[in-house]
């Protein structure tokens, strides 16, 4: 191959490489406090698993950052995007829990910022290489470099003051087993992770079940704020985030209930149509899919257990 042919198909390969690029644009939504919106989508080669919501608040002791994406290069764009606003360092990394798509961009931080809560560092060490192939799979490129980093500091519920921001720390169990949930009081954001999704329909593989969250989630409706950014879709200022799931997931809660009751397959089920108050919720359909695999064997054995004994 001639010199000039070589030439020639680096010079083709560019606009591929530089596709591979997240191109984040930071929001402000209150002083100090910038959020990073996603895609409501799923993942995918297209947006290089760029489908989640992160966040960072600038103290006059550093700056505080809220989960760090799907991947190194994520990582790293934030960082960079940071670096645009505030010559502040890193000082907190505060993961709200372990899938991939919200502690992947670890490595682009400080090891000794990383802070999570002890169950939340105990499923990413558990689960993490196994979700990390699955990335791999779905969002191939975009992942180079990636490597699972976990969390060095433990965080607990209750106060957590960096500079002249003052932070309350909630540990739930609805959405993984482990779920960190964050008020800036300073500014009365709330940081909900993936505990509330906004026009995006959940996913529950690791959830311990809907009756659990909505309980939680009824508790999490009860903090006080002036702004709530969701794990997933854009911020709300009112209850409406919280009423849209509290909807979907008692649709989905008596779906499950009658089918199993009736004795409908789990191919069944998953053929059911979404009513059509859900329109706004993206990915509805195929979220039904999954959680019919993740959740309807359960009420498939409550519904045999309460069949008279012959």
């Amino acid at each position: 191959m001639t010199r000039w042919c070589l030439i020639l198909l680096a010079v083709m390969a560019l606009p591929a490489q530089a596709a591979l690029r997240y191109h984040l644009e930071p929001k402000q939504i209150a002083p100090d406090t910038w959020m990073v919106e996603g895609k409501t989508e799923n993942f995918s080669k297209e947006n290089g698993g760029n489908i989640v919501n992160t966040a960072f608040i600038v103290t006059d002791a550093g700056v505080v950052v809220i989960d760090t994406g799907p991947s190194l290069q994520y990582g790293d764009a934030l960082h960079d995007a940071i670096r645009k606003i505030t010559d502040q360092p890193v000082t907190h990394v505060l993961i709200t829990h372990h899938h991939p798509d919200h502690a992947f961009g670890n490595q682009a931080f400080p090891e000794r910022s990383l802070s999570a809560l002890p169950e939340t560092t105990a499923l990413l060490e558990r689960d993490g290489e196994a979700f990390s192939d699955n990335m791999y799979r779905m969002i191939g490129d975009w992942m180079r470099g990636t490597q699972v980093v976990l969390p060095t500091q433990e965080l607990a519920p209750g106060p957590l003051i960096v500079g002249n921001h003052t932070f309350q720390l909630w540990g739930f169990t609805g959405h993984t087993g482990a779920d960190l949930v964050i008020l800036d009081k300073t500014t009365g954001t709330l940081f909900a992770g993936d505990m509330v999704f906004y026009n995006r329909a959940i996913t529950t593989p690791q959830s311990p079940g809907l009756d659990t969250w909505q309980q939680e989630l009824d508790l999490l409706a009860e903090i006080p704020f002036e702004r709530l950014v969701p794990g997933h879709g854009p911020m709300v200022t009112d209850d409406r985030a919280f009423r849209q799931m509290h909807a979907y997931m008692t649709w989905l809660d008596a779906l499950f209930k009658s089918s199993a009751n009736r004795g409908l397959t789990a191919n069944e089920v998953m053929r059911t149509p979404i009513p059509g108050r859900f329109d706004s919720i993206a990915e509805a359909s195929y979220e039904l899919i999954r959680s019919t695999t993740h959740l309807y064997p359960r009420y498939e054995q409550a519904a045999l257990r309460m069949l008279p004994e012959e």
